[in-house]
């Protein structure tokens, strides 16, 4: 099936299918050898299956040891897993206004996209499953793991056509979903800026965090935090009338204050502690991506990151 193949469809608008274009073709250049042989020896592998129970022989790994069959039978037994031969990769995607807000060429919601379409071309050529679940004030559209073209030009299309949400993300939904519709080991990338009012508690971990812990006990999961350069650093513009993309309020604010910029990034600094805290207590892996960068290089950089913590740990 040709790349145009893949972008015809008359469900969607003209202007969203150029945009489905252009992120497609951006992203398709960036995958690579390198990029693709990486994503394999970091994640693949990652999901086992349990196969079978055997005597333990000289030269077996210790850790695979069946502590309850060895105390029962006496002699030493272990625990034998086969790779799983497909991974499912599973994006979910914040849908909020929030995510609509770009500075630069691109919004923050079509950094999203572009990293999904990344890793799903890898994962497509790895002949993994990939599968979407969408979320704003509630958990939204659920595309099951799926192996093909097809099923990767969906999920990109998908992110950037589902109409942006109002009110307080729900990320207690989205988990709780993925909990149920999860039924086998995958690889989940959480894609959303947090920027969620109960993220912003001083020395506090939202309740949902719990939840996030129980579903990352039977999945790997990695959080995917999208900024834009102007909410870390304004332009020394004078003065700026902001209208809130969740609220709708407006304030004017003198972005030439030396007071106003301080506070501005002493916030900034905040939302990023208070994200990395949350993967902290959960032991889960955390990207950043900004719209002014290239996407490709931070999610190699994870990928070396994270296959050298792997080798260490051996």
């Amino acid at each position: 099936m040709s790349e145009e193949d893949l972008i015809q469809d008359e469900v969607f608008a003209p202007e969203l299918m150029a945009r489905v274009r252009q992120i497609q073709l951006r992203t398709r250049r960036m995958v690579s050898e390198v990029l693709t042989g990486a994503y394999r020896s970091t994640f693949r592998g990652s999901g086992i299956e349990f196969d079978d129970i055997r005597p333990y022989q000289p030269g077996d790994d210790v850790r695979s040891i069946d502590w309850k069959r060895t105390a029962r039978a006496g002699d030493a037994y272990i625990k034998t897993y086969i790779e799983e031969r497909e991974l499912s990769l599973v994006f979910a995607v914040d849908t909020s206004r929030s995510m609509d807000f770009g500075s630069r060429e691109f919004t923050k919601r079509e950094v999203a996209a572009q990293l999904v379409a990344l890793l799903s071309y890898v994962a497509a050529r790895q002949h993994d499953r990939v599968g979407l679940a969408l979320f704003g004030a509630q958990a939204g559209l659920w595309l099951p793991p799926r192996k093909g073209a097809d099923a990767v030009a969906r999920v990109i299309r998908e992110v950037l056509a589902a109409p942006p949400t109002a009110g307080e993300r729900s990320f207690a939904d989205v988990i709780d979903h993925c909990s149920r519709s999860l039924g086998r080991h995958s690889l989940l990338f959480f894609v959303s800026d947090f920027a969620s009012s109960d993220l912003t508690r001083p020395g506090e971990l939202p309740e949902w965090s719990t939840k996030l812990s129980v579903l990352a006990r039977r999945h790997d999961i990695v959080l995917a935090r999208i900024v834009d350069p102007f909410e870390v650093e304004p332009p020394p513009a004078g003065w700026l009338t902001l209208e809130g993309l969740e609220s709708h309020k407006r304030i004017e604010v003198d972005t030439r204050s030396k007071r106003v910029r301080e506070a501005w990034r002493a916030a900034a600094i905040a939302r990023k502690a208070a994200v990395a805290a949350l993967a902290a207590r959960s032991n889960l892996d955390l990207i950043e991506l900004s719209t002014d960068g290239n996407v490709a290089d931070p999610i190699a950089g994870f990928f070396a990151a994270r296959g050298r913590r792997r080798r260490g740990s051996r």
